[in-house]
């Protein structure tokens, strides 16, 4: 389980069929079969090499993440699964990204950017005004939704520490949807 609170970026230095080879700065602290988030997306640490680390994704995965897009050289948000005893600062958030989203526009409010993010059609009922939504692996706060898009606001310190810094109208981020809302509305289905 993670928190959406972003520890580091890495770079990703190479890519090989379904295996990506990832540095980080936090890479003698990594042991096989260890779970980390990158951009949202949980993967396995498979192997650990002198300046990288490896992880293997599924066709499930590229389906579901815009690592089907990425290149080398890609900075990647990166934090290591929560210790039982850790704060939990962010929302839970587990790694299981569940749409790419495309950002349809970026403006500044005061000191925030607010990222305007497309919805597709079937996951407009698991966002709600100040909810929880991670985006690239970040905990953050809806801010106002409707049916075909969300916003959300980025303070300094965030867009500094993480990968939002590089992002653009038209990119796309990983959308993982709160896990709360997604039980109530399967429990609302099938009862």
């Amino acid at each position: 389980m993670f928190t959406g609170i972003i520890e580091s970026t890495g770079i990703i230095k190479k890519i090989e069929n379904s295996k990506l080879s990832i540095q980080a700065p936090f890479l003698s602290k990594l042991e096989i079969g260890q779970s980390i988030a990158h951009d949202g997306v949980c993967l396995t640490v498979t192997k650990i090499l002198d300046d990288c680390y490896e992880v293997e994704l599924i066709p499930e995965t590229f389906k579901r993440s815009h690592f089907q897009n990425i290149q080398e050289g890609y900075e990647v948000n990166l934090e290591r699964c929560m210790k039982a005893d850790g704060r939990f600062d962010g929302h839970i958030v587990q790694g299981h990204t569940d749409f790419v989203g495309v950002i349809e526009g970026i403006e500044k409010d005061g000191n925030s950017s607010i990222f305007k993010i497309i919805i597709p059609e079937e996951y407009s009922n698991y966002f709600v005004e100040k909810g929880s939504v991670t985006l690239n692996g970040i905990s953050l706060t809806v801010i106002f939704a409707e049916k075909h898009y969300f916003t959300v606001g980025i303070i300094p310190h965030t867009m500094e520490l993480t990968n939002l810094r590089n992002i653009t109208i038209d990119s796309k981020v990983n959308v993982e949807t709160d896990i709360v809302g997604k039980y109530i509305k399967k429990f609302n289905s099938t009862s």
